[in-house]
């Protein structure tokens, strides 16, 4: 069911030793919530947006119709894919009432290669060299506040010490390996939210981890992110940062925590967007 939260469920998958692997901030979230808003976490290093992880969906729609789209196993999805679509919709188009989710093992143990440095280009040089190297990182985040910067490289399994050593060695930064992390993850995903201040997240490519990191640190805000991804949260400490950051990034923004919500969009995805809306929902019902 869409209104399941995420914290009972991952209780539940434990037991039995499995893992949602989806791991946006906050304790009260439920699963139809994450997917339409497109919100992750760490994990999506390794597993994907919520999206990737959607195998069929059932929607209702405004008009009444209820719509089932792909399947119960990966290679039996069928029909058109609803559940991409309906990621990241916000609940524009319908509203998300069951999904069919993919799991994966929950690992054993975990282990945290941590190297800090205050040269945003030492940082962006050691966090590409992670995420091209073939050690299966299961988290390859990156956080920066007060003028340094700090990049964890979570690996899993019997052997995640080991291979967090292996992490650290390729790092540099004078790192060092942490085994009982979960508190640095979750002060890590905990930031991707500012109660009373602003948040931007910012969509770039990895190699442009200096620049995004140097504006935020000209705007007076800090930053964590998924190195191998691009995906960056910059939280801001007013509007008037807020509107220097968007005057600086040419990348696509939008902000996800404020006193409003606004995104820069392309002209031509507006009027895509636009068409999608008018088909699902054509009396406008939905916001």
């Amino acid at each position: 069911g869409a209104g399941a939260r995420l914290a009972d469920l991952r209780r539940a998958f434990a037991e039995a030793g499995q893992m949602l692997a989806c791991d946006p901030p906050g304790e009260r979230a439920t699963v139809g919530g994450i997917v339409a808003a497109a919100d992750s976490g760490p994990l999506r290093h390794r597993y994907g947006a919520p999206r990737d992880l959607v195998l069929g969906v059932t929607v209702a729609l405004t008009d009444g119709t209820v719509a089932r789209a792909g399947g119960r196993v990966i290679k039996n999805v069928a029909g058109y894919d609803l559940a991409k679509l309906f990621a990241g919709s916000l609940g524009t188009l319908g509203t998300l009432v069951e999904l069919v989710l993919r799991l994966h093992p929950l690992p054993p143990a975990t282990a945290t290669a941590v190297g800090e440095t205050d040269d945003p280009a030492a940082l962006a040089r050691a966090a590409l060299a992670l995420a091209s190297a073939p050690l299966e990182l299961e988290s390859l985040d990156v956080r920066w506040a007060g003028g340094a910067g700090t990049l964890l490289a979570r690996t899993g399994g019997v052997a995640a010490g080991p291979r967090a050593g292996q992490a650290a060695a390729l790092m540099g930064l004078d790192a060092t390996v942490v085994e009982d992390d979960e508190t640095l993850w979750g002060a890590q995903r905990e930031a991707q939210r500012a109660p009373g201040g602003i948040v931007l997240r910012v969509a770039a490519l990895p190699d442009a981890l200096a620049d995004v990191v140097a504006v935020a640190e000209r705007a007076g805000g800090s930053l964590v992110g998924r190195a191998g991804v691009g995906t960056s949260w910059l939280a801001l400490p007013d509007v008037g940062a807020l509107d220097q950051v968007l005057r600086e990034l040419p990348f696509p923004r939008a902000v996800v925590d404020g006193p409003a919500l606004r995104e820069e969009r392309d002209p031509a995805l507006a009027r895509l967007e636009s068409r999608v809306k008018a088909r699902f929902d054509p009396a406008g019902t939905l916001p």
